[in-house]
């Protein structure tokens, strides 16, 4: 069973830019790899051949898992995006209720995902506690340190 996702513009192209580089770049090189250790001699004993092939392994998966996120992406219209509500890539303020601070973020599917600059992934116990959630609601969120409150301040595209 796949797993559809929704992506603004941006975020679908940055993926099938990383496909591009593992596919155009980093399969030949792994490949080229291969063929320079098999040059060596003895395939049994050959400790770089081995590393070579565990790694093209590991790209091949990554590979086909990066083919099916992006055969199962859909491009989400923001210009139709209900803000009435918080929904993936909606911009959202809201408010720690214990200390009175504000966080400012954009829900968005994992793989946009980037703390640091704002965007929160719509998988992690935020943002799964704050989907749904209106202006003025709080949200009360399980997190590993207990449980946060937060009250819903803004939400906008």
């Amino acid at each position: 069973m796949s797993d559809i996702s929704y992506y603004s513009p941006e975020g679908l192209k940055k993926l099938k830019d990383e496909l591009a580089q593992l596919e155009q770049v980093e399969r030949p090189r792994v490949t080229q790899e291969i063929a320079d250790a098999r040059d060596k001699g003895d395939l049994s004993e050959n400790a770089e051949y081995h590393a070579a092939k565990e790694e093209q392994s590991h790209l091949e998966t990554k590979i086909a898992k990066l083919k099916n996120v992006v055969a199962n992406a859909r491009i989400l219209d923001e210009s139709q995006l209900d803000t009435s509500k918080i929904l993936i890539h909606s911009n959202v303020v809201i408010k720690n209720t214990t200390n009175n601070m504000e966080f400012t973020y954009r829900l968005v599917a994992d793989s946009e995902t980037d703390v640091r600059n704002g965007k929160l992934s719509v998988n992690s116990p935020i943002g799964k506690g704050l989907l749904g959630k209106k202006v003025g609601d709080v949200a009360e969120i399980q997190v590993p340190s207990g449980v946060m409150k937060f009250e819903v301040i803004d939400i906008s595209r």
